[in-house]
C-alpha cells in the first residue's frame, strides 16, 4: 500500500476505531523500536515462545524472528493474551539451514548477532554496549541452548549474572531480564531507536484494521468505496 492510499485508508478507519484506542496506538508507537529484535531458535515448548513474544510487546520490541528446525511454533493464546496482534513475527522454516538464513538476513539489515549463553568467557549483560549498533538477541532452545551455527556466526555472547546453583533461567525469564536491561539503557541513551514516520503509519493502519470487528470485510469495504485504489487481485463481488 503506497503512502497516499495508506493515508486515505487510515482516514477511512477512523469511523471503526474509538478515539481513545487510536490515541493509545499513537502513544505506544512513540516507544516502539526495531533497534532491538529477538530471535528464538527452535523453541520446544509453545508456552515459552509465546511468553517471549508477550514480553517483546511489553518492552516495545516490534520484530521477532522464530527459527523452526526440529520444532514448529504454535500460538498459545492463554499465554500470549493477544500480543501476537501487535508484534511482527517472521518464521524461518523453508531452508535446510534455517538458522543460517535468519542470521544472514539480520546481518544484511545491519544487526549484530548477540547470542545468550552461560559460558564463563562471555561478557555480562551489564557490559553489553548498546551504542555499537542494532542488536539481534538470540535465545537458544530449552534443552541445548544456542546451536553450533549460532556459536560460529554470533558477533558477541552475553550472559546474565547469577549467584545461585542453577546454570540458567527459563528462556522466557531470561529474555525478559535481557530486554528489561537493554531497553532501559536504550531509553536513557541519545540513540535514535524509534521507528521511522513511515513505519509508524504502517503499524497504525495495521493495528486499526485489526481492531475492527471483521478486518477482512473492513478492508474489502474500503476498496469497494475506492476502486481506483484497489490492488489488481481485489474482487468487489467477493
Amino acid at each position: 500500500m503506497d503512502k497516499a492510499t495508506r493515508n486515505k485508508f487510515i482516514e477511512f478507519l477512523q469511523a471503526y476505531v474509538q478515539k481513545e484506542r487510536r490515541e493509545k496506538f499513537h502513544k505506544i508507537l512513540q516507544e516502539r523500536t526495531k533497534y532491538i529484535t529477538v530471535v528464538l531458535e527452535d523453541i520446544i515448548q509453545s508456552q515459552n515462545a509465546s511468553a517471549v513474544i508477550r514480553s517483546c510487546d511489553c518492552f516495545g520490541i516490534q520484530d521477532t524472528h522464530i527459527i523452526e528446525n526440529e520444532f514448529n511454533y504454535t500460538i498459545n493464546p492463554l499465554v500470549l493474551k493477544g500480543a501476537n496482534q501487535w508484534v511482527n513475527i517472521k518464521k524461518y522454516n523453508q531452508q535446510k539451514h534455517n538458522t543460517l538464513s535468519c542470521l544472514n538476513n539480520l546481518k544484511s539489515k545491519g544487526y549484530r548477532i548477540v547470542a545468550t549463553s552461560p559460558h564463563t568467557d562471555d561478557i555480562s549483560l551489564d557490559e553489553l554496549d548498546i551504542t555499537k549498533g542494532k542488536i539481534a538477541l538470540v535465545m537458544g532452545n530449552e534443552r541445548e541452548g544456542i546451536s553450533e551455527i549460532v556459536k560460529n556466526h554470533a558477533d558477541e555472547f552475553v550472559k546474565i549474572p547469577m549467584v545461585g546453583f542453577s546454570e540458567s533461567f527459563n528462556i522466557s525469564v531470561s529474555t525478559a531480564i535481557c530486554l528489561n536491561h537493554i531497553t532501559t539503557q536504550l531509553r536513557k541513551s541519545d540513540l535514535n531507536y524509534h521507528l521511522t514516520k513511515n513505519e509508524k503509519e504502517e503499524l497504525f493502519a495495521d493495528w486499526c484494521l485489526k481492531s475492527t470487528h471483521i478486518p477482512h470485510k473492513t478492508e474489502h469495504e474500503f476498496y469497494r468505496r475506492n476502486p481506483e485504489l484497489a490492488p489488481k487481485k481485489f474482487n468487489a463481488h467477493e
